[in-house]
């Protein structure tokens, strides 16, 4: 049964938030959450997630409990909401007990609309100790996934949050995450004692993102042209498998004239925190990280996600390349992948036991979960049908904002090849990785193929039609149609599997797509200029929008805040766009709540008002 939201709730959205109305689905879960009831909502990243909670613990009597993994981002969120005028707090291990001190006062006073709390800290006598008097307006628990062992991201202090609901069993509880697959919606939802009507899902497609993959050949050289032909000045982010090799490309880019930095759970946490606050807080930042970077993440203007290495699933790709574009506007996720990504995350899955075996079921199911997402990698296919189908969720159509749809890979008939590929590594016996069986197919006359006596073998040298990139990509392709398998105990080695037979026997054929080595996947091409607004602007627009950015930035440095956090690009478009000569129309803009208005209205105005 669906709820509406309370009067109090739109006022709040558009006299505290400046929106004038609600997305889809915010509607019905903060009507369920304010009439008393528990929620999982599983939302995409941008759609909205954190107004879901944020408005019922404003509406409700109380304090508004916000667990959230991330601490170094909990006072980035509680400035955006106090710039809002709207009272809130974190207390986390970055503070002092002094600090601390200070916030449980304000919390016991009913001073707060909301808190901010690490898993690991809600759980301690300490914090519980305060908290049993607090009258709680809600129980927010954002990044759910971590709460479920099927989820990417699974946290074990995830789970003693139960211990919270326990407690107060009287208070609503509000679910969110933006990757849930049903395993994992089902498990967050049994963990919270959640019934079929407490879970909202919403369609998991972010149009504005543009997927793309491209074989790895030459990482640095194509990373760089990439950047720079579409990216030069803009945020993005760009995962490494490795702590080394994000020391390494930051190297890279820095010496390419790119502002990159490292990110990693190698670095002291004073470093990490800087590095992050300088994402953030500054323009035109790249951080290099492994995945130790990004949950929790808000900044609306990431306009490039780049995985140079395989990431450990779908779902886990999913939350990761949908940390660009919050804010709607046009942004690139980039694949780089190779034969070695296949390898590694298989050995890594391979090391998921103990002695009793009590983790098999789960390698199985991390095994699965790569295998789909090879299979993705390769598809000749659209890309958004197949991430979104992972999901459960449809799209009618070809997207057209994809490498694939928006250059259909040309196929061909490779079941020559594919039978001596295969022929080749039964004569291996099974016992060698792509690197091996594709000298023996070439001829090489290596050390090792002396020392096996390979250069015996009837599959010596005879497949010299191919190179040996276009060999792995073949294996590639046929791991991801299940016609060849890596064996995870055996460091990448590759085995034949019942369709193998199938296509010796020339009972099946195959057809494979024809590697494109290219630089980028497509994607909005990128002028030189370092920012563009979100809207096609006149020139004289252009301009003014840049001086209003200007602006921003010098109030965010006053401020000591993000500069997102005064206002989004969006809302300085739009500023730039109806250029408002009076505050009463500068207030019914987008993003321009009544506090901001009162804080910031005559600056901006001014700014407008100005020639260049």
């Amino acid at each position: 049964m669906s709820s509406t939201p309370s009067d109090a709730a739109r006022r709040v959205l558009d006299e505290t938030f400046g929106y004038a109305a609600f997305r889809p689905t915010q509607d019905d879960v903060i009507g369920h959450v304010e009439s008393g009831r528990d929620a999982l909502l599983v939302m995409p990243t941008g759609g909205g997630k954190s107004l879901c909670y944020q408005i019922p613990s404003i509406t409700r009597s109380g304090t508004g409990l916000v667990i959230s993994p991330l601490i170094a981002l909990m006072q980035d969120q509680v400035d955006a909401l106090e710039q809002l005028g709207v009272p809130a707090a974190f207390l986390n291990s970055s503070q002092d007990l002094r600090e601390q001190d200070e916030v449980l006062n304000r919390l016991r006073a009913g001073a707060l609309d909301l808190l901010y709390v690490a898993p690991e800290r809600a759980v301690t006598e300490r914090f519980l100790s305060a908290a049993a008097e607090v009258d709680w307006s809600l129980l927010a628990i954002d990044e759910a996934h971590c709460i479920s062992q099927w989820g990417h991201e699974f946290r074990p202090e995830y789970r003693q949050l139960a211990t919270l609901r326990e407690r107060w069993s009287g208070v609503p509880c509000l679910a969110v995450t933006a990757t849930a697959d049903e395993a994992t919606r089902r498990d967050i939802a049994a963990q919270l004692g959640l019934d079929d009507d407490d879970v909202f899902v919403t369609g998991f497609d972010r149009p504005n993102l543009h997927y793309a993959v491209t074989p790895k050949v030459d990482a640095r050289r194509q990373l760089t042209q990439w950047l720079g032909t579409k990216h030069r000045g803009e945020a993005g982010i760009v995962y490494c498998g490795t702590r080394k090799k994000c020391e390494q490309v930051a190297g890279w880019l820095c010496n390419e004239g790119f502002d990159a930095v490292a990110y990693h759970a190698g670095m002291e946490q004073d470093e990490r925190a800087r590095v992050q606050r300088r994402f953030l807080r500054e323009d035109g930042v790249i951080v290099v990280a492994t995945i130790a970077f990004g949950m929790g993440i808000d900044k609306p203007d990431v306009r490039f996600v780049v995985h140079l290495d395989l990431p450990k699933s779908l779902e886990a790709y999913y939350q990761e390349s949908g940390r660009a574009g919050r804010d709607g506007d046009p942004s690139d996720c980039w694949m780089l992948f190779g034969w070695q990504d296949v390898v590694r995350v298989s050995q890594m899955i391979g090391e998921l036991t103990d002695e009793d075996g009590a983790f098999v079921t789960h390698r199985q199911t991390e095994r699965r979960k790569l295998d789909q997402l090879v299979g993705w990698a390769e598809t000749a296919s659209c890309r958004r049908k197949g991430l979104l189908g992972y999901f459960g969720d449809t799209h009618p159509v070809e997207c057209g904002r994809c490498d694939n749809c928006a250059n259909p890979p040309e196929t061909h008939d490779a079941t020559e090849s594919a039978q001596k590929l295969m022929s080749c590594v039964r004569r291996v016996r099974e016992s060698f990785g792509v690197v091996h069986v594709v000298d023996v197919l070439l001829g090489r006359d290596s050390d090792k193929i002396q020392r096996f006596g390979h250069d015996q073998l009837t599959t010596f040298g005879i497949g010299t039609e191919h190179d040996a990139n276009e060999w792995r990509s073949i294996a590639r392709q046929l791991v991801a149609l299940g016609m060849l398998r890596i064996d995870v105990e055996r460091m990448g080695v590759l085995g034949l599997t019942e369709a193998s037979w199938d296509v010796l026997k020339g009972e099946r054929t195959v057809a494979l797509k024809k590697e494109r080595i290219v630089a980028g996947g497509g994607g909005r091409k990128k002028s030189k200029a370092a920012s563009k607004a979100p809207v096609d602007l006149d020139m004289a627009s252009q301009e003014l929008f840049e001086r209003l950015r200007s602006l921003r930035a010098e109030i965010a440095r006053e401020q000591d805040v993000p500069a997102y956090v005064i206002f989004h690009d969006r809302t300085l478009a739009e500023m730039a766009q109806a250029k408002p000569d009076d505050l009463d129309t500068l207030g019914t803009l987008h993003g321009v709540g009544a506090k901001k208005l009162e804080k910031y209205g005559e600056r901006f105005l001014d700014a407008i008002e100005s020639p260049a």
